[in-house]
């Protein structure tokens, strides 16, 4: 295990910070951790969300981004065009 790669840096970061959401007050040895509630909400986010992207579900290409921006562009102005139609009709 000497080559660490970011998906597996990620796999650990989000293990180490998940545990700390989970214990939340402890002691072990010197280390001392009390991160309070935000911190234990902010800790089982930043987890979640390494968990996600060491799986490869938060790793978007930039054709996926791309694509779904498009995708957005257009529900936006179909949206519009309704609610134009509607009030316009009223």
């Amino acid at each position: 295990m000497t080559d660490l790669t970011p998906n597996s840096n990620f796999l650990i970061a989000g293990i180490v910070f998940i545990t700390i959401a989970v214990i939340g007050k402890s002691k072990l040895g010197f280390i001392e951790i009390n991160p309070g509630f935000f911190g234990r909400f902010l800790a089982l986010f930043i987890g979640i969300s390494s968990l996600l992207y060491a799986l490869g579900l938060l790793n978007f290409s930039a054709e996926t981004i791309d694509l779904l921006r498009t995708y957005m562009i257009k529900q936006i102005q179909q949206s519009l065009s309704s609610i134009n139609e509607l009030l316009q009709g009223s």
